[in-house]
């Protein structure tokens, strides 16, 4: 029997890093939700698409194809945008810096979570976001809710940016995740909240190792 699981939580809590875990050591698909909102803000912002402007943003959506492609030499999922692996160019600064202004609006929204949904209508997923075991598997067997304390994710997302842009400051950063997390909490569609039959997960203080034999327990009792 496969199940559907869910990890959704704040910003920089490591949802991805647990999701992957778990989906390969489950054999599971995972899908990173947070990639494909990424991906629309990056062609967004690449052909000047005003996100405020419904009709603009119903024709661009029209335009994009996304897939989720396995990267057989590390057997990493990467996002492909329109033929174009952008997995890297995703993660930058300017991208978080909008995506959450973008992950709000609502064709955007729609247009996520129907194909959301799609992926993983046969079950054996693991898909982590901000609204997955609210609005897009509300019935999922197991759904965590991830945490961790402010200072901690701060620490988390200024190591991972300046690898790429060591330019990057640690108040920028710290500026960028309280506003990522005001955004994704006061937003009126599929705002970012526990849902209530979750398990919640703080991490501040656990390994990768820790957190996964944690919800590894959590699959066997759903299982």
């Amino acid at each position: 029997m496969k199940i559907t699981i869910t990890i959704d939580g704040w910003s920089s809590c490591g949802k991805s890093t647990l999701a992957r875990q778990l989906a390969r050591e489950l054999h599971y698909v995972y899908i990173d939700s947070g990639a494909m909102y990424r991906a629309i803000t990056l062609y967004f912002l690449r052909n000047h698409v005003d996100w405020t402007n419904p009709d603009a943003v119903e024709q661009a959506l029209a335009r994009i194809k996304l897939e989720f492609v396995t990267n057989h030499k590390n057997g990493q999922t990467e996002t492909w945008l329109n033929g174009e692996n952008v997995e890297y160019v995703i993660r930058d600064l300017v991208i978080a810096e909008k995506v959450s202004e973008v992950a709000s609006v609502k064709e955007v929204r729609d247009f996520a979570v129907s194909r959301q949904q799609e992926m993983g209508k046969n079950k054996g997923i693991v898909m982590d976001g901000r609204d997955i075991g609210t609005v897009v598997f509300p019935h999922a067997e197991l759904k965590i809710f991830m945490t961790a304390d402010e200072s901690v994710r701060v620490r988390r997302r200024y190591k991972e940016l300046y690898e790429k842009n060591p330019n990057v400051t640690l108040e920028e950063v710290k500026q960028n995740l309280a506003r990522r997390d005001y955004i994704d909490s006061h937003r009126a569609i599929s705002p970012l909240r526990q849902a209530e039959d979750a398990i919640v997960l703080d991490n501040s203080h656990l390994t990768m190792r820790e957190q996964l034999e944690i919800a590894q327990h959590w699959v066997k009792e759903r299982l």
